[in-house]
């Protein structure tokens, strides 16, 4: 999944509109509801990630559930969270059709745990 489909995906899933608060080509993707993030696309050095060279590659963050983050961690393509809270945050390489699936169902996930908290009754 390149960046323009993730975006392309949660403009038509969830009806938003990446934002670039560093005004460069890192974008934020936020619940219209609670302005909270659901998910992170940052442009990060390979050497960041353990990769050989100076390249930059591009990842998502996503939130998620911090039992499936230490099983997705030793998968391929998956990193401890890039300037993120490593324990409830996730990274994902973008560029690899394979991921799609798993992308979208990260995403799904992190957009349900950034919902507003709902209130209990009194």
């Amino acid at each position: 999944m390149t960046r323009q489909e993730l975006f392309d995906w949660g403009q038509q899933q969830y009806g938003t509109e990446p934002e670039y608060p560093w005004h460069d080509r890192n974008a934020v993707l936020r619940r219209k509801d609670n302005d909270k993030w659901y998910g992170v696309v940052l442009e990060v050095s390979g050497e960041k990630l353990g990769f050989t060279g100076d390249d930059i590659v591009e990842v998502l963050n996503v939130k998620s559930d911090p039992m499936l983050i230490g099983s997705l961690r030793g998968q391929d393509r998956y990193f401890p969270a890039y300037h993120m809270n490593k324990e409830k945050w996730i990274s994902v390489l973008l560029g690899k059709a394979e991921l799609d699936d798993s992308i979208k169902d990260l995403l799904a996930l992190s957009y349900a745990l950034t919902a507003p908290k709902k209130r209990g009754k009194k």
